[in-house]
């Protein structure tokens, strides 16, 4: 599997796992829309009545990889992927994440997550 799309499958469920209101009541979706291109690119938002917003883009890019072999580099294509997420966190704190997904790896940001200084750390 790509691990981009596998990548995009975890933050979904991430997303899902996420502090819900308590009790039984349903939550409903106010606000939903997607768009899948044959090309493979997409775009999805949508929007819960407990207040989480997710929204994700994808788009084909072409990249260098080393050949299996070893014997220099060859093309693919791949999917990148940006997009976000916010949710109520139980202290009432306002949680959003925003990231980039792409050949270099998966890129969160947002004011709750620690930031490595120059070192590294």
């Amino acid at each position: 599997m790509n691990p981009l799309i596998a990548l995009s499958i975890a933050l979904f469920a991430a997303v899902h796992a996420a502090p819900q209101s308590s009790g039984t009541t349903p939550v409903p979706i106010l606000s939903e829309n997607s768009n899948l291109q044959p090309d493979g690119s997409f775009q999805f938002a949508f929007q819960s009545g407990d207040g989480v917003q997710v929204q994700n883009q994808g788009t084909l890019k072409e990249i260098e990889v080393p050949k299996a072999d070893g014997s220099g580099t060859e093309k693919e294509q791949v999917i990148v992927q940006s997009g976000s997420y916010s949710y109520q966190a139980p202290d009432g704190q306002q949680i959003t994440v925003t990231y980039t997904a792409d050949e270099n790896g998966f890129h969160p940001q947002g004011a709750h997550l620690p930031v490595a200084n120059a070192n590294g750390q």
